[in-house]
């Protein structure tokens, strides 16, 4: 048979058209011109995405105004490379807060991820400049490693702040009750994460999406949420095919990189939704409670979201890294220029 007809397909409904009916989408990326064009509904990004963007041409001038920002607030250079990080974190959030009409997720440097209090005032100073440039703290939501310190960080924040986190690098099911029971706004598992060390460990070339461990993680906590009621709700992240992104259509957000957007934008395949609140509540889960001791035991029990978190944690830690290199020697470039 032959292939429908440009004008047919030009009728029919994409793939991403047919997602957003029943998930809100996220743009995964500090790339403003990629937001405009897929129009999701909220943003996030990394500092692995945020030192991407950094280095590209088109937004220098961000950089340039963070780091004259970051010198007029004085102090030692570490200092004012601290505050033009938290600076330029925030200028990407303001200008991508500017396409979309929801949030923006905006990230805690992961070398503070076993710091809850160090990972509040991080917060809370980031949400001040936030409101310093006329954004209130609605629109944001502040990104935290999934450690048992992070989690906490997130359960103060959300309870004497009003400041609304995204529990992110999140691979086990113990974070994902842990992250509920602690009220937070949101939570980020990482479906490709997942799928990449059970490939490795297992010798596999790959995995349909209907036993992707990855999609199967996110499918129980979706499940787990809905039939307790709790009030967190699941962003499916880190994909690294279409399959998983349409086979949790239904989940409350996904987040998306640019490249998995423009497929969708060009497949005009049916997209059925997966998960649905009243299929969760008849699903075969029991509640459980974890303090500290049974997350961690929980959690160490997991060989896969032991190695993944750490391994999550100490990238985003050394792109942080990277990014301040580029500031310092910018810094360095503009008195030497003087």
């Amino acid at each position: 048979m032959s292939s429908q007809s440009p004008d047919k397909r030009r009728k029919m409904e994409t793939a991403l058209d047919q997602l957003k009916k029943h998930t809100v989408v996220v743009a995964d990326t500090g790339d403003f011109n990629a937001i405009e064009e897929y129009k999701p509904q909220d943003a996030t990004t990394n500092p692995s995405l945020i030192l991407a963007a950094a280095k590209m041409p088109a937004y220098q001038h961000l950089v340039d105004q963070a780091i004259k920002y970051g010198v007029a607030k004085g102090g030692t250079e570490e200092e004012q490379v601290a505050n033009t990080m938290d600076k330029l974190f925030v200028s990407f959030g303001l200008e991508i807060l500017k396409k979309v009409p929801g949030r923006v997720s905006t990230e805690v440097d992961a070398r503070l991820s076993f710091d809850k209090d160090e990972m509040v005032a991080k917060a809370l100073r980031l949400i001040a400049l936030y409101e310093e440039a006329g954004i209130g703290k609605e629109r944001v939501l502040i990104k935290l490693s999934s450690t048992w310190e992070g989690i906490q960080a997130g359960r103060v924040l959300e309870k004497d702040h009003s400041v609304h986190c995204n529990l992110t690098l999140l691979f086990s099911f113990a974070q994902a009750v842990a992250c509920a029971e602690a009220n937070v706004t949101l939570i980020s598992p990482f479906v490709g994460r997942i799928l990449d060390w059970y490939k490795e460990s297992t010798g596999r070339a790959g995995y349909e999406a209907h036993e992707d461990p990855g999609v199967l993680s996110v499918i129980k906590i979706y499940n787990y949420y809905k039939k307790f009621g709790y009030g967190t709700v699941v962003m499916g992240a880190s994909f690294r095919n279409t399959a998983q992104v349409k086979a949790l259509a239904g989940c409350d957000l996904l987040t998306i990189s640019p490249g998995l957007l423009a497929e969708l934008s060009g497949d005009y395949a049916v997209v059925t939704p997966t998960l649905s609140e009243e299929a969760a509540k008849s699903c075969d889960l029991e509640k459980i409670h974890l303090d500290e001791k049974d997350y961690r035991w929980r959690h160490n029990e997991d060989r896969m979201a032991v190695e993944k978190l750490s391994d999550g944690i100490r990238k985003f830690a050394a792109d942080g890294v990277k990014l301040e290199t580029v500031i310092r020697e910018k810094m360095l470039s503009g008195k030497n220029g003087k």
